[in-house]
């Protein structure tokens, strides 16, 4: 046995200056996830043929999306 004892661990605070770009990369993709899962292919497409239509199709149907 070890009679090594720990101390007690305090917080350390981060600075929203250094969370902020995180939070904005983090919401950016979070919105075009959603774009394609939602819309491409839909009422509004950016894209040419159903590739992306495709590979997002069960996605589509787990987040309750309707496609067809």
């Amino acid at each position: 046995m070890s009679d090594m004892t720990y101390g007690s661990a305090e917080p350390i605070s981060i600075p929203l200056r250094e969370v902020l770009p995180w939070a904005i990369f983090a919401g950016l993709m979070l919105l075009i996830g959603i774009y394609f899962i939602g819309s491409e292919q839909g009422a509004t497409t950016a894209f040419q043929g159903f590739m992306i239509h495709e590979f997002v199709h069960d996605g589509r149907h787990l987040l309750g999306f309707p496609c067809h």
